[in-house]
């Protein structure tokens, strides 16, 4: 008996880790990717060079062994450290004792991906292939190569994983039938550096998320392995406080001295940097359905996010996940697994997306606000006190596989029951827990 063949169109993060999940259950699996082999060149494709890897993406991970190999070279990140004007600190744990997030290198996370998918005798790889063509109905895919030369590969079954321009989502849309947005934000986004000290250590505490939130625009950095950070400007591409306005080394230097005074004399190539690293936007991709006839899409292709939850590569690592659980409860229906796991991520990736532009918001304009840091210290103490009552919406998306939807509901019913708690001054009831479970009962009914 003959195996099952699917073509994979992308070889990214979300394209390689299906493969793998693909072979693990006999599959025999060929995917393209458009770009060079990681594995041999240095390719980041303008994003990020460092991601935040959460539960559901350690779930993910974990399932096909990969977990302790990525963890082993992550670095924690408890909070998020807060720099005002003055250069002034504050810091907001995540969650309860133990809980954080793991900065993760996106160019060495996929190599690792590659090498486990090029382990396996059922998985193919090409690169330097781009598709051109797809049938839906036979599950064909056209590609050309580099020369222009092209390539046709017959499969059993199609998913695209190819990214928030996904090819293979464009002829969906032209196929007809087929439901589409994109919306962009009016940020942009652009990567610094802070390198390591002269000493060779971290030139800020490592082990937290640094965020210079400035009202309509803010900075983050995340730490690297090698005791760098990576900073991310997000920033409007036009206006009068814009990168439109940014032109010359002087115009760099004199926002940055500023409005972000601290991290200057910890970045000694921030003009070079500045002109030389590409400016980024910023979208939003909601499409439904995500399969056509014996194609289906993955991660990006079909909800692509904002990086502001730090959920899109956990989000795509769930969506594989999930699509192999589909297949499992199917018992290797292919069609019909594919059709389970869109009804069951379509609302998901809808509520991970809003929650995605919700958590800008806060980023930028709230996290140094007085009342902010009062609702957090609440909620925190909240959390630790009644772990088993009370989860903020962070930890339930950030620290639990709860279906991104229920988190959104439930997120959002307890920030209004933190809000009445302060609002009626009964900050000093919250270690009695009968009052947590009466107010709990009443919380549909509360008001802010």
């Amino acid at each position: 008996m003959s195996k099952t063949r699917i073509t994979v169109v992308g070889g990214g993060l979300a394209g390689s880790l299906m493969a793998v999940y693909f072979a693990k259950r006999g599959y025999e699996v060929n995917v393209f990717e458009r770009r060079p082999d990681m594995r041999k060149a240095d390719i980041s494709a303008g994003k990020s060079i460092n991601l935040a890897l959460s539960a559901r993406g350690i779930r993910a991970l974990e399932k096909v062994g990969l977990k302790e190999a990525i963890l082993s070279e992550a670095i924690p990140m408890h909070g998020r450290m807060m720099h005002d004007e003055e250069g002034n600190l504050v810091h907001q744990p995540y969650g309860t004792e133990g809980q954080f997030i793991n900065s993760v290198s996106r160019g060495g996370l996929n190599v690792q991906l590659l090498k486990l998918a090029d382990e396996n005798p059922d998985v193919h790889l090409h690169f330097n292939y781009k598709c051109v063509s797809v049938d839906f109905d036979t599950a064909t895919t056209t590609f050309v190569d580099e020369s222009g030369n092209k390539l046709t590969q017959e499969a059993d079954f199609v998913v695209g994983g190819d990214g928030a321009f996904s090819q293979i989502r464009l002829r969906m849309m032209k196929s007809g039938r087929f439901n589409f947005s994109q919306d962009y934000l009016e940020h942009g986004y652009k990567e610094l550096t802070i390198p390591p000290t002269a000493s060779g250590d971290f030139a800020m505490e490592p082990y937290a998320l640094h965020i210079w939130p400035r009202g309509e625009y803010m900075m983050i950095a995340l730490p690297n392995p090698d005791k760098s950070f990576t900073c991310t400007l997000f920033y409007p591409f036009n206006g009068p406080t814009s990168f439109d306005t940014l032109k010359t080394k002087e115009d760099v230097e004199a926002f940055f001295n500023d409005k972000f005074a601290d991290s200057v004399p910890l970045m000694p190539t921030l003009v070079e940097d500045y002109f030389a690293n590409p400016t980024g936007s910023l979208v939003t991709v909601r499409c439904y359905p995500w399969v056509k006839g014996k194609a289906a899409l993955l991660g990006d292709a079909c909800h692509a996010v904002v990086p502001f939850y730090g959920q899109g590569m956990n989000c795509a690592f769930e969506d594989c996940v999930i699509l192999d659980e589909c297949i499992e409860e199917h018992n290797g229906d292919i069609l019909a697994a594919f059709d389970a796991y869109q009804k069951s991520r379509k609302a998901n990736a809808d509520a991970i997306a809003d929650l995605a532009i919700q958590n800008f918001i806060e980023m930028r304009d709230l996290v140094g606000d007085e009342e902010f840091l009062r609702y957090k210290k609440v909620e925190h103490n909240l959390c630790e006190l009644h772990p088993d009552l009370f989860q903020s919406q962070y930890e339930m998306v950030t620290f639990t596989n709860i279906p991104y939807s229920e988190a959104k509901t439930k997120g959002a019913q307890n920030t209004q029951l933190v809000k009445h708690i302060i609002k009626n001054g009964l900050e000093d009831k919250i270690t009695d827990r009968t009052f947590i479970l009466d107010i709990l009962n009443k919380r549909d009914t509360l008001t802010s």
